[in-house]
């Protein structure tokens, strides 16, 4: 039977309050198809009723990109703060380079194009504690890029939980109903098991149960766990993990009131759909989680960081160096990184509301 990949589903956020969320856009590598991306989601005229997008980044870069793609009409207006709005088809930056042309040299991983994709971000960040945004979606960094820049983060998902104080920041893909949260994430496969510990699972289950609350408005989540070796250990056949620590960590997390199954095993799980009696699923690690999600929804599926106390999506998918500036990046996974940080804000918003 072939599994068909889920079309995403928009969120159905909460009744608008009368104003625009305001996200924050960074641009992600210079050198990559990230503004290609964030260019194509703005001509999306489905997207603008319901939020004000503040692009973080060059101005300059993003004319070049403008140019490669046609984009003529594209106003740019520079801003030194976030505007309470921006006119219909006008686009508002906050430009962070240090030079006023920064080189774009598409395909080309330099550490230039790795400082100017990370102070961006961190732009983002302070806009985001500031409250001046409501929200902020990342596009795509180069790892690489960013080390020879001299930052010791391998992501964005550390630098942000980094910068906002956040213990315990949990990678989750998103792809409507389809959700994967992850134990470990950048993390060599060779420690993957010394960081799977009773105390770790159950750290992101607390996480992952009151995001899908919190940022999703599911009352009472339900959330699979997957097993860490082959067949989720087969009795103890294939490692003694599920046994020793995973079996312990579901037992605690009953004991506090979730509502959680496994250890499961992960071959089988989206295989035989098994993913649509959840409302999440955590992995063990990254690729146990990432690899099926983006094989299922990889043109459409969004990285959301639950565990924060600010709002951040980004596509799920990297710089791609190989065909930036072709125009040919697909936009769909940005554009629905915007959608979803617009409903979780929204939803964030309505539960910090007094009742009436």
């Amino acid at each position: 039977m072939r599994i068909q990949r889920p079309t995403f589903q928009r969120p159905e956020p909460p009744a608008p309050d009368g104003k625009p969320t305001r996200v924050a856009v960074t641009l992600g590598d210079p050198n990559g198809i990230g503004p290609e991306v964030v260019l194509k989601s703005l001509h999306d005229p489905s997207l603008m009723p319901s939020m004000t997008p503040v692009l973080i980044g060059s101005a300059h870069v993003l004319r070049v990109h403008a140019d490669v793609l046609g984009f003529s009409d594209l106003d740019i207006h520079v801003v030194d703060d976030v505007p309470d709005d921006v006119p219909h088809g006008d686009v508002a930056v906050l430009d962070v380079a240090e030079d006023t042309e920064p080189p774009v040299m598409f395909g080309t991983v330099t550490a230039e194009g790795g400082r100017l994709a990370m102070r961006a971000v961190e732009r983002a960040i302070e806009e985001c504690q500031a409250g001046t945004v409501d929200a902020m979606t990342t596009a795509p960094i180069s790892k690489d890029a960013i080390q020879q820049a001299g930052y010791d983060v391998p992501g964005h998902t550390e630098f942000v939980a980094r910068k906002t104080d956040s213990p315990r920041p949990t990678m989750m893909m998103v792809a409507g109903g389809l959700r994967v949260g992850l134990v470990t994430s950048h993390v060599p496969l060779s420690e993957v098991p010394a960081s799977i510990t009773e105390e770790a699972i159950l750290e992101k289950l607390r996480v992952i149960d009151a995001s899908l609350r919190d940022d999703f408005a599911i009352e009472q989540p339900k959330i699979a766990v997957f097993g860490l070796n082959p067949h989720a250990g087969e009795g103890g056949t294939f490692g003694p993990e599920e046994e020793e620590v995973i079996v312990p960590a579901l037992r605690a997390a009953q004991q506090e009131g979730f509502r959680v199954e496994g250890p499961l095993a992960a071959d089988g799980f989206f295989g035989t759909q098994l993913d649509s009696d959840f409302d999440a699923a955590l992995a063990m690690y990254h690729d146990q989680g990432l690899v099926p999600f983006k094989a299922l929804a990889f043109d459409h599926g969004v990285n959301f960081t639950a565990g924060l106390p600010i709002v951040r999506t980004s596509p799920d998918h990297g710089t791609a160096h190989g065909i930036a500036g072709k125009g040919m990046a697909l936009p769909g996974s940005m554009r629905n990184a915007l959608e979803v940080a617009v409903a979780v804000a929204r939803h964030r918003r309505q539960k910090a509301e007094p009742a009436a």
